[in-house]
C-alpha cells in the first residue's frame, strides 16, 4: 500500500515537474524566440543597409567601368582611325609612285620610240648617201667619156705638139693624157666619197657603237674558256704499267669500256686520250683517275667504273643544261633539248667552250634587242639554241646548223627561232631582226679578244695571207699584220698614192680581204702615207 502511495507521489510529482519543466522550457523558448526575431529583424535591416551599400558600390563601379570601357572604345575607334588615315596615306603614295612609274616608262617609251625612229632616219640617210654615190660615180664616168672624147678630138693636134715637144709616140702621148685625166677623176671621186662616207659613218657608227657597247657592258663573261681535258697526269711512271695489265688485258678493257684509245708513250706522268667524240674521252678521263685514285686496275672494276661515269656523267649533262637555261632565262625548254644543250659542256670550238659561247650569244642578242625594241624572248632563246647543232655534229650527218634546224623541229620550237638557227651564218636571207641580232651577238662571243684560239700553223699562215692581198696592189710598200690579225697598218710610196687615192685603196683591199681570206669579227685597213725631206747642214 505504501508502495503504491509511493508511486502515486512520484507519479505527480513527476507531473508536476514535467508542467513546471514545460512551463519553463516554454518561457525559455518565447524569450529566445523574441530574441531571435529581435536579431533576425536586426540582421535584415543590417542585410538591407549592406545591400544598399553594396548596391550603390555596384552602380558606382558599374558606371566606372561602362566609362572604362567607353574610353578604351574611344581610344580603339580612334587608333582605327589613325590606322585607316595612314592606309589611306599609303595607298596615295603607291599610287603617286605608281604614276610616277608609269609616267617614266612613257617617257622611256617615248625615248625608245624616238632612237628607233633616229636610227631609221640614219639608215634612210644611209640609203640616200649611198644613192648619192652611185650618181656621183655614175657622173664621173660620164664625165671621163665626155673627157675621153674630148681626148679623141683634140688628139690630133695634141699629137703633133707632143711629139714635137717631147718626142712621144701617139700610143705614149695618149696614154699620159687619159692616164692624168683618169687620175684626176680618181682624185676628185675619192675626196667627194670620203666626205659622204666619213659624215654618214661617224653618224652611223656613233649609233651602232652606243647600242653595242651598252649591250656588252651589261653582259659580264670570262675572258677565257675552259678546255676539254684529253691528258691524265700520273702520279709514278710505274703507274703506267698497271693501267695496261698483264698482256695489255687492262687498257684493253678501258679501251672497249669507253670507246677511247689510250696512248701510253714516253710522255712522263702522263697517259693521252683520244677520241673524236668529247663526252666518250669524259668518261674515260674520270674513269681513269678513278681508278689510278682507288688503285684497283682489273677488267671487272674497269666495267663497273665506267658504268659508274656514264651515270655521272648524263646527270651533269642535264644539271648543266638546266642551268643554262636558267641563267638565260628560259624556263619552257624541252626536256629532251635541255639534255641536248648540255651536251655542249662538253664541246669546245676553236678552244672556245660551245655552251658558255652560247649562253654569252643569249645574253648579248637579248640585250641587242631590249635596245632596239625587238622580241627579247626569240633573240634569247635563238642565241642560246644557235649552235645547238654541234652537241651531235659527230654522230649524225650534215652541217651544225642543218642539224640543229632538224633538232628545234623535232621539239617544236617557235618559226622564228628555228629562222635564227638556220640564218647565223648568213646562209638563208634574214627574215627578222632578231635573226640579225643573234648572228651579230655570236661574231662578237667568238671575235672578241680572248674567246678563241687557233693552232699557230692557221695563225700564222692567215697572217702571211693577209699581208699578201695587202703588198700585191700598185703603190703599197710594206705591210704589217698586227693585234692578231684584226688591223693591217699598210705603207704607201707617197709618190704614186696621193691622199684622194688611199681612200679608194682601202675600199679596194677591203673587198680582197673579204672575198679571198677567212677571219673572225673585223680587219681594219689602215692605210699610212708618209712624205720625207731630208738634208745635211755642213
Amino acid at each position: 500500500m505504501i508502495a503504491l502511495v509511493s508511486i502515486i507521489v512520484g507519479v505527480i510529482c513527476l507531473g508536476v515537474g514535467s508542467g513546471v519543466s514545460f512551463y519553463l522550457t516554454k518561457k525559455s523558448i518565447e524569450k529566445k524566440f523574441g530574441d531571435a526575431k529581435m536579431t533576425a529583424e536586426q540582421t535584415i535591416k543590417e542585410a538591407e543597409e549592406k545591400a544598399s551599400t553594396i548596391k550603390k558600390e555596384a552602380i558606382l563601379e558599374a558606371k566606372e567601368e561602362a566609362l572604362k570601357i567607353k574610353t578604351e572604345s574611344e581610344n580603339e575607334c580612334k587608333e582605327r582611325r589613325n590606322e585607316v588615315s595612314k592606309s589611306e596615306q599609303r595607298i596615295l603614295e603607291k599610287e603617286t609612285r605608281i604614276l610616277e612609274k608609269e609616267a617614266n616608262l612613257e617617257k622611256k617609251n617615248d625615248l625608245l620610240d624616238k632612237k628607233i625612229q633616229a636610227i631609221d632616219d640614219s639608215k634612210a640617210e644611209l640609203e640616200n648617201k649611198k644613192l648619192e654615190i652611185e650618181k656621183l660615180k655614175e657622173s664621173v664616168e660620164q664625165e671621163s667619156v665626155k673627157l675621153k672624147e674630148a681626148v679623141e678630138e683634140e688628139r690630133e693636134s695634141i699629137k703633133k705638139e707632143l711629139e714635137k715637144v717631147a718626142g712621144l709616140s701617139k700610143e705614149e702621148a695618149k696614154k699620159q693624157v687619159v692616164d692624168s685625166i683618169i687620175d684626176e677623176a680618181r682624185k676628185d671621186a675619192g675626196n667627194i666619197v670620203r666626205e659622204i662616207e666619213n659624215e654618214a659613218r661617224e653618224e652611223g657608227e656613233k649609233k651602232a657603237r652606243d647600242i653595242i657597247t651598252l649591250a656588252i657592258q651589261k653582259c659580264a663573261t670570262d675572258q677565257t674558256a675552259d678546255v676539254t681535258v684529253t691528258t691524265v697526269s700520273l702520279p709514278t711512271e710505274e703507274m703506267k704499267g698497271r693501267i695496261i695489265g698483264r698482256e695489255g688485258r687492262n687498257i684493253r678493257a678501258i679501251e672497249s669500256a669507253t670507246g677511247v684509245d689510250l696512248i701510253v708513250d714516253d710522255t712522263p706522268d702522263a697517259v693521252i686520250l683520244s677520241s673524236f667524240d668529247p663526252i666518250r674521252r669524259e668518261v674515260a678521263r674520270l674513269t681513269l683517275e678513278k681508278l689510278i685514285t682507288d688503285g684497283r686496275i682489273h677488267p671487272a672494276r674497269v666495267e663497273d667504273i665506267v658504268e659508274k661515269m656514264k651515270k655521272d656523267i648524263e646527270k651533269t649533262i642535264k644539271e648543266a643544261g638546266e642551268n643554262a637555261s636558267f641563267e638565260a632565262g628560259i624556263y619552257n625548254l624541252h626536256p629532251e633539248l635541255i639534255k641536248i644543250l648540255g651536251r655542249l659542256k662538253y664541246r669546245t670550238s676553236y678552244g672556245q667552250n660551245v655552251l658558255k659561247h652560247s649562253l654569252e650569244t643569249s645574253y648579248i642578242a637579248g640585250l641587242l634587242a631590249g635596245e632596239l625594241g625587238a622580241n627579247v624572248s626569240i633573240a634569247k632563246r635563238g642565241g642560246l639554241l644557235h649552235d645547238i647543232g654541234k652537241a651531235l655534229d659527230f654522230e649524225m650527218e650534215g652541217t651544225h646548223i642543218s642539224i640543229g634546224v632538224d633538232i628545234a623541229k623535232k621539239f617544236n620550237e617557235h618559226p622564228e627561232v628555228i629562222h635564227c638557227i638556220e640564218a647565223h651564218h648568213g646562209g638563208v636571207e634574214f627574215k627578222t631582226i632578231e635573226a640579225i641580232l643573234v648572228q651579230v651577238a655570236d661574231a662578237i662571243s667568238s671575235s672578241r679578244p680572248g674567246a678563241r684560239r687557233e693552232s699557230l700553223d692557221a695563225y700564222i699562215k692567215r697572217l702571211e695571207k693577209l699581208e699578201g692581198i695587202a703588198n700585191s696592189f700598185k703603190g703599197v710598200d710594206s705591210s704589217f699584220a698586227i693585234q692578231a690579225g684584226r688591223e693591217i697598218r699598210i705603207a704607201v710610196k707617197p709618190e704614186e698614192v696621193d691622199d684622194a687615192s688611199m681612200v679608194v685603196l682601202a675600199k679596194e683591199i677591203a673587198r680582197k680581204i673579204e672575198a679571198e681570206l677567212e677571219y673572225p669579227g673585223q680587219i681594219k685597213v689602215n692605210i699610212i702615207r708618209e712624205t720625207r725631206a731630208t738634208d745635211v747642214a755642213s
